[in-house]
């Protein structure tokens, strides 16, 4: 009876992470966060933006090509999305020292949050759990999912992107639960130009 009572608790539990994974639509409020990034610096969202948007890319892991190539692509377009007024902020469920390896790998300069708990990652509503079968084949493939995270929790987030506008809402974004596609840095800074161009329309109406 015991047995089969957790069986049930930890089934509705794996549903609750899977369920989960939905995309915040352009005009909501982006949950607020506070954390570490991989040089030791505090994160403040709301401060961030006081200086401009925020890009949030949620990312897999250092083991990931697709992820990889794509902090490489944010980072080759750095100066572009920087031009904007706008910072990138990078999450991974995984720990400094496979950071400093996606750092090696790509180059990025641009802060990345180790989101230990998966906190930031399930109030964005990226969050999955890996299955066991998913994991074993990792395993073999050489990719160790639970000491790349330093936790046994086996939590990924969706490749999720969002931009972010100074009035903290939601301005554009990608979600899509196909690990191998990521939003178009093009699509980002045509984001960034356009909430730009809004802000300073609004701006003047106010001036008015």
């Amino acid at each position: 009876m015991r047995k089969s009572l957790l069986i049930i608790i930890l089934s509705v539990l794996v549903a609750a992470v899977a369920s989960a994974q939905e995309e915040l639509p352009v005009g909501t409020l982006a949950p607020d966060f506070t954390a570490t990034n991989h040089q030791g610096k505090t994160i403040d969202l709301k401060q961030s933006l006081e200086k401009g948007p925020v890009v949030i890319v949620f990312y897999r892991g250092e083991w990931c090509k697709h992820c990889n190539n794509y902090m490489h692509n944010l980072q080759d377009s750095l100066p572009m999305i920087n031009a904007l007024g706008a910072t990138v902020i990078a999450i991974t469920p995984e720990q400094n020292e496979s950071i400093d390896e996606t750092i090696q790998k790509t180059g990025a300069s641009f802060s990345i949050i180790w989101d230990k708990d998966h906190r930031i990652m399930d109030e964005y509503k990226v969050s999955f759990k890996l299955k066991g079968t998913k994991n074993t084949a990792y395993k073999v493939a050489g990719i160790n999912v639970r000491k790349a995270s330093g936790s046994d929790h086996r939590i990924l987030p969706v490749p999720a992107t969002y931009i972010i506008g100074t009035d903290g809402r939601i301005k554009g974004g990608y979600f899509n639960t196909d690990y191998t596609l990521r939003m178009p840095v093009k699509d980002i800074l045509e984001v960034l130009d356009l909430n730009n161009n809004s802000e300073a329309s609004e701006q003047i109406r106010k001036e008015k």
